[in-house]
């Protein structure tokens, strides 16, 4: 391939304003953090004894589970708190919330580091676990049963459950609740030494029963767990619960807006209540963390559950994490997605209180605007059908010039072989044409694009009736670049590709992994709504030059759309292509 160089990104699109980053811009108006830094802090608040001091005026987490891969609704979160951290000079904090030992992998954390890396983000210091606090939340557990606010439950999950009431009767208080600090703290730490099976006992807070907020009444913060946890090993047999662990993870981190998901606003109080007991206890440090909530981001034609996607890729519905059908940000990568157009969307979008549905067009539309500015222009011919120039010389063949980039004359331009035999795109020929066709029937005269004007002279069928080759004479003087070539004025331009030096090759179409906008909406199996025809493997015939395209190259295909080198299969020499998106909203229902 040519050592053009790579066309330049779009533009940064400025931030725009939204009520989190109104709630940010009054708390450092205020100076509610003035002079809280991360590290050196005095006490058990510290997060980590002898850190460094880091002055952020804001901080705030990105804290994914690591039980999965993250997909296109974790980029909006990735963008709005490492974006945040950015424009006010703060730090925004990678954060593994590993609670649950039997479902997390390395492997969903290698993948989730790459994954944040590659949108464009890092955390420089800050990467965390859940479990580098275990044993401080321990103590956090066993403080709250002195202090009379947690006690151990021994009802089994279905008593629990039937005590706790409905959104309009109150729930009852178990009949443990009334246990002493002293047996609750003994029961706690045999449960933790492992002498009770799985479910035996389980550590509630002590609020009440009755409360209005169903996540009030007496939660759970720890369950016997008897299983290897993927970084503590066998140390532990009780383990937090998620709504337990990371209010303190926030606090011990001094995160100062700990941005969720709207599903986490019913937790609020929880949240707050337990930091402002353990700050009472002299556990944590003022100022306490605020949690603000924002809409999710639902986005029409995919699934973002992340059961539904293990069902996925479990019973084989696609071909694994990094399917380019996936919503997933491995398999958008692999697709051709650009973090680029991942922060134009989630810029574009918004940050909102309110849920809402997001039309997928909008994605695939950030993507066309990303990619029109990066990618270079190449010619592809993805539906083969032989043209033959019968008056060119057969043993002859020249250079045609064609721009790497309209728009960025600055690229310059390649060279594009030609010959006596080209490809053009089976559709770009008709025997009997529609009114308004421009291009190639007998009789007519096109322009092949970058080369010559050429008329049509008849066409060699098999024996079915089918059209397999095409024939034309070409006009010596008509080249494009040439005096005199603009005096031949015709109404179609095609494009195509010497056949004696294209480059054939698998391209991969890909399309809407759901035929339906909201897959399973009104309780039908959402896999009945599986577009069958969201893969299209063809065979085409590319350009020379593209030949030589590295993985993760990406190109746009003259009249195509956007592709792009896949990244896994793709071979010295021997690229695989996928296409990303197409040069308009081509995607039409039915």
């Amino acid at each position: 391939m040519s050592k053009e160089k790579s066309a330049p990104a779009a533009a940064p699109t400025p931030p725009v304003s939204n009520f989190i980053r109104q709630i940010v811009e009054a708390d450092l108006a205020a100076g509610k953090h003035d002079g809280v830094t991360w590290g050196g802090q005095p006490g058990p608040a510290a997060a980590h004894a002898g850190a460094p001091a880091d002055p952020a005026r804001i901080r705030t987490r990105f804290p994914p589970e690591p039980n999965g891969y993250l997909h296109i609704g974790h980029a909006k979160s990735i963008c709005l708190n490492f974006g945040l951290a950015r424009d006010y000079a703060g730090a925004c904090h990678l954060r593994f919330d590993d609670t649950n030992p039997e479902k997390e992998e390395q492997e969903y954390v290698d993948a989730i580091v790459d994954a944040v890396h590659w949108l464009g983000f890092d955390w420089g210091t800050h990467g965390y676990f859940a479990s580098d606090y275990f044993d401080f939340m321990y103590e956090a557990a066993q403080y709250l049963i002195r202090a009379g606010h947690a006690y151990v439950d021994s009802q089994s999950a279905e008593e629990m459950r039937a005590s706790r009431g409905t959104l309009t009767e109150p729930g009852k208080n178990s009949p443990y609740r009334n246990r002493s600090a002293e047996e609750n703290l003994d029961l706690f730490r045999r449960m933790e030494a492992g002498e009770f099976p799985d479910g035996a006992h389980v550590l509630r807070a002590k609020i009440d029963m009755a409360s209005p907020n169903i996540n009030l009444r007496d939660p759970a913060l720890y369950r016997i767990k008897h299983a290897t946890h993927h970084r503590a090993g066998d140390k532990w047999n009780v383990y937090p619960m998620y709504t337990f662990a990371h209010p303190i993870e926030d606090a011990l981190e001094r995160i100062t807006h700990s941005i969720c998901t709207l599903e986490f606003e019913d937790q609020r109080p929880f949240y707050d209540w337990l930091l402002d007991k353990l700050a009472e206890g002299g556990l944590l440090a003022k100022p306490l963390p605020q949690q603000v909530e924002f809409a999710r981001l639902n986005l029409s034609y995919v699934v973002l559950s992340k059961r539904k996607l293990i069902q996925l890729v479990q019973e084989r519905h696609v071909d694994g994490w990094d399917d380019p059908r996936l919503p997933t940000l491995v398999g958008a990568r692999r697709r051709g997605y650009t973090p680029e157009g991942f922060r134009l969307f989630a810029e574009r979008i918004g940050v909102a209180k309110a849920d809402s549905w997001i039309d997928y067009g909008v994605l695939e539309e950030c993507m066309r605007d990303d990619l029109n500015a990066r990618a270079l222009r190449r010619i592809a011919v993805l539906d083969p059908l032989k043209l033959v120039i019968d008056n060119y010389p057969a043993e002859q063949d020249e250079e045609c010039f064609a721009p790497n980039h309209p728009q960025q004359p600055e690229l310059g331009k390649r060279a594009v072989p030609f010959s006596k035999e080209l490809w053009i795109e089976r559709e770009d020929f008709s025997e009997n044409p529609p009114k308004g066709y421009f291009r190639l029937f007998p009789g007519n005269s096109v322009r092949l694009r970058y080369g010559y004007v050429v008329k049509c002279t008849g066409c060699d069928k098999d024996a079915s009736g089918n059209v397999v080759a095409v024939h034309c004479e070409y006009l010596p003087d008509s080249k494009s670049g040439t005096p005199g070539a603009d005096a031949y004025k015709v109404k179609g331009n095609i494009h195509w590709v010497s056949a004696a030096h294209a480059y054939a090759c698998e391209v991969r179409l890909y399309d809407r992994l759901f035929r339906e906008p909201n897959p399973g909406a009104g309780g039908r199996d959402y896999l009945a709504d599986l577009n069958p025809d969201s893969k299209t493997l063809i065979k085409a015939c590319l350009e020379p030059a593209l030949k030589e395209a590295k993985p993760e190259e990406r190109f746009q295909f003259e009249r195509h759309g956007y592709f792009v080198a896949d990244r896994v299969d793709s071979k010295p020499g021997a690229p695989v292509f996928n296409r990303a998106v197409t040069l308009k909203d081509s995607w039409i229902k039915g």
